[in-house]
């Protein structure tokens, strides 16, 4: 029995005890061997799980600092000291992406800086996304006043416009109320007697015969009263080419004048043309009367043959 064990020793470990202690050291280096190669692969694994860890981070990061980048794209002001600040905002940002992007194997500590820095870098973002928000507010606020305060002034401009035409309405209204007529107008020719005369071959002068209407709006005091005489061949009756007068925006000859004092009563005029002797053309005169700028009469009257 004794034998038998000793043989299955011998078989397992050496048949002397230098092989035995060998071939044991062999066993204890491989199974150390095995150890080593086993905590080697779970090292290994887990080292491979932190690097994807951290690959995943990286690309959160890269996310990140991307996303800032199209923020910072759609801010806007008109403030040129922020915008510049904005500017340099993003610029900081941009250059974290490319740091970030050039790496290629990241470590624990680059990836905690980094997320350091990539909260800042929001802070900073939110900080400005405040003020321009609150700026662009204000702006807002400032157009629609300044709109309300156009829409107030134009308003006001529209009615000071029609105040105007108001007024321009109501003056010509005074004007038209202030303006004489000339009513019972009639011209006839008459002769050296005074006596109407009909035929152009005896009339020696026109009598021009009308009555001042009773105006109390009407200036009082002087007047003058002008009188054209436009003959059958539309040529006027006219004394001296320096004989003209104001009407409108023109000067215009006439034939006679004459100066009366109006109190605003009811006033009979007449005016006369003398023909000096000459013989009056026969056919359809026509004669305009005329005063403080206005036409107050016409009338027509026929001369015989």
């Amino acid at each position: 029995m004794d034998e038998f064990v000793k043989k299955r020793k011998g078989l397992s470990l050496g048949d002397t005890d230098k092989e035995r202690r060998n071939n044991l050291i062999i066993i204890m280096l491989s199974a150390l061997l095995i150890v080593v190669l086993v905590v080697f692969f779970v090292q290994r694994s887990d080292n491979q799980k932190m690097m994807q860890a951290l690959n995943v981070e990286k690309e959160s990061i890269q996310t990140e600092l991307n996303t800032m980048m199209t923020h910072y794209d759609s801010i806007h002001t008109n403030n040129q000291a922020l915008q510049t600040e904005l500017v340099g905002a993003q610029t900081k940002v941009k250059d974290l992406l490319n740091e970030v992007e050039q790496v290629k194997k990241v470590s624990y500590d680059q990836i905690a800086q980094y997320r350091q820095e990539v909260t800042t870098l929001r802070n900073i973002m939110k900080n400005y996304i405040v003020q321009v928000d609150s700026l662009n507010r204000r702006n807002e606020k400032l157009v629609a006043e300044n709109t309300q305060v156009k829409q107030d002034f134009a308003q006001s401009e529209t009615k000071n416009q029609e105040l105007v035409k108001e007024k321009e309405h109501l003056q010509e209204k005074v004007k038209m109320a202030e303006q004489l007529e000339a009513t019972e107008l009639v011209a006839i020719g008459i002769n050296r007697r005074g006596k109407d005369a009909e035929s152009a071959r005896r009339a020696e002068q026109i009598r021009i015969s009308f009555v001042l209407s009773k105006n109390v709006t009407a200036p009082r005091g002087d007047k003058i009263i002008y009188v054209r005489i436009q003959k059958p061949n539309q040529v006027l009756l006219q004394k001296a080419t320096s004989d003209l007068f104001q009407f409108e925006d023109l000067k215009i000859p006439y034939s006679a004048k004459r100066e009366i004092t109006y109190e605003g009563n009811a006033l009979p005029v007449n005016i006369f043309w003398d023909n000096e002797g000459a013989e009056f053309l026969a056919g359809e005169y026509t004669v305009d009367v005329f005063t403080d700028g206005n036409n107050i009469g016409t009338t027509k009257f026929l001369m015989k043959r």
